[in-house]
């Protein structure tokens, strides 16, 4: 009899099985595991190569056997192999459930009374798929009345609130990781030895050329005393860093260059740095800033 899947497709299907089933119920770490065993690997082998032998020997036996019979018996089993799919009890079944009309041959015994200028009506029944859709419709409709409007339950805009509400949460925890989310309302002082080594990096990097490598102050202002031009404190720093300084002859904006992150260290050493009597620095500019939420003197510009 012909085969419904040949052998050159059922051999390979089989082999990849056995090795994907290998390679997923053994842990090998970082090596395959046909590598990594070998003596399982050679198993396998071994039964694939037997497996093909057997598919040979069939197949020579089916030649040989065909090669016997009469020509009454291959038409006999030509008309056995000739299968069609709409002749399974599979297909009629699903063909009834989707579609179920009266064939054409017996369509005179539904027509209804109804003549348009020759045109004439079926009584068709509707696909059992749309009815029993319909049915499931209904039913959804008397849960969903009963559950949200006779027992009172929580509808779509109490269930929008809820949702709001909680991802607000997460959004807040979410900034409390995200360094590059911070503003000048939540930036805070950082004083590790790593930060301030990043703040020195950013700050050699690009504040030098204004305001000197030992911030005394050049074209800008010196960063090492208490006097500041538009307030100190960690969080006017990092405005002033982040949107510019004066207008028209103040510092420029570093917003698009420095990252929130980047601008929260460079601040942060820039507060570090008051005290440090550098080597002939720039006059003092601006006012002693006084930071009167913390009831104390902070560096400030």
């Amino acid at each position: 009899m012909k085969k419904i899947i040949p052998v050159y497709v059922r051999v390979p299907v089989i082999f990849a099985m056995v090795f994907m089933a290998l390679e997923y119920f053994i842990d090998s770490g970082d090596r395959p595991a046909f590598i990594k065993y070998p003596l399982v690997s050679l198993f396998l082998l071994v039964f694939i190569f037997i497996q093909i032998a057997i598919e040979v020997v069939v197949m020579a036996i089916d030649r040989v056997t065909y090669a016997l019979l009469t020509e009454e018996q291959k038409k006999q089993l030509a008309e056995a192999d000739a299968w069609d799919y709409r002749d399974s009890k599979w297909y009629k079944k699903l063909k009834g459930f989707f579609i179920r009309t009266t064939p054409i041959e017996e369509e005179g015994t539904i027509l209804l009374d109804h003549d348009y200028d020759g045109i004439k009506e079926l009584d068709n029944v509707l696909p059992p798929w749309w009815v029993n859709l319909f049915y499931v419709t209904i039913i959804f409709s008397l849960v969903y009345l009963v559950r949200y409007h006779i027992l009172d339950g929580k509808g779509q805009a109490a269930e929008f609130e809820t949702e709001m509400a909680e991802a607000k949460i997460a959004v807040e925890e979410y900034k409390k990781t995200a360094k590059d989310l911070i503003d000048e309302s939540s930036v805070t002082r950082l004083t590790t030895p790593a930060d301030l080594a990043a703040g020195k990096a950013v700050f050699q990097a690009n504040c030098i050329p204004c305001h000197r490598a030992d911030a005394g102050g050049a074209i800008g202002p010196n960063l090492t005393d208490r006097y500041w031009l538009l307030g100190g404190g960690i969080k006017n720093i990092f405005h002033t860093i982040t949107k510019g300084g004066r207008d028209g002859k103040g510092m420029v904006a570093w917003k698009g260059t420095l990252k929130p992150s980047e601008i929260q260290v460079v601040a942060s050493y820039i507060l570090s740095l008051e005290g440090s009597n550098p080597a002939n620095p720039k006059e003092p500019q601006g006012e002693i800033w006084v930071d009167e939420t913390a009831k104390k003197t902070e560096p400030a510009k």
